[in-house]
């Protein structure tokens, strides 16, 4: 079993507890409204993101029984330009972590973007809809775990 070292941990707690209760990355807290009164749906398609699967288990065959879902771990790899489209994690709640880059989130119960670089996570519950947009000049690389819906449509997009 790998410890580690005692500075470390006490640096990561004084991280979190200086981060407070907002993550770094997430909509202002005078800055979030009501859903779809955010920023706006967007109709732009998917572009210049690779989206690979890395791992899968079927819930379904574990000992918490959840039928027709899918606990996975997927990369995205977000070109300058990208675009993740317009989706809602309404009944496939993720959480993302911010590997290189920056990207922009336009999402539909926050009036302002939000600005994702690496390092940060972003929970993504029932409430979120929204799309992502790469604006600079490098790649973005990201890790998303989520419980998807095995029944509904393989979108593979965040």
């Amino acid at each position: 079993m790998t410890r580690f070292p005692l500075a470390f941990a006490a640096t990561a707690l004084v991280g979190c507890l200086a981060a407070g209760s907002a993550f770094a990355g997430s909509c202002p807290a005078d800055k979030i409204v009501a859903d779809d009164a955010g920023q706006p749906k967007s109709s732009l398609p998917a572009s210049g993101v690779t989206d690979t699967v890395i791992a899968s288990t079927d819930l379904a065959k574990e000992s918490i029984g959840i039928n027709d879902r899918l606990f996975r771990l997927r990369k995205l790899v977000i070109q300058p330009g990208g675009v993740v489209p317009w989706h809602s994690h309404g009944d496939r709640p993720a959480i993302i972590y911010m590997i290189a880059g920056e990207i922009v989130e336009y999402a539909s119960n926050c009036a302002v973007p939000i600005v994702h670089k690496a390092g940060e996570p972003r929970v993504e519950t029932h409430a979120t809809s929204h799309w992502w947009k790469n604006m600079g000049k490098e790649t973005v690389v990201l890790l998303s775990a989520d419980l998807f819906h095995k029944t509904g449509p393989d979108d593979h997009m965040m």
